[in-house]
């Protein structure tokens, strides 16, 4: 078995995902597509939480 790492398993460069939800779980999505390479647009409904 070969050896992947993570970051190889997902290239979403280019791509734009939309996240509504920056808190909790939600956090952890948003840090993830970016390391992934995508743009990511946040929504919430406390602005607090996403700054």
């Amino acid at each position: 078995m070969e050896f992947i790492p993570t970051n190889k398993l997902l290239d979403l460069t280019g791509k734009t995902a939309i996240v509504t939800g920056a808190v909790g779980i939600g956090y952890g999505i948003i840090n993830r597509l970016a390391e992934a390479g995508a743009n990511v647009l946040v929504a919430s409904r406390n602005e607090e939480e996403i700054n």
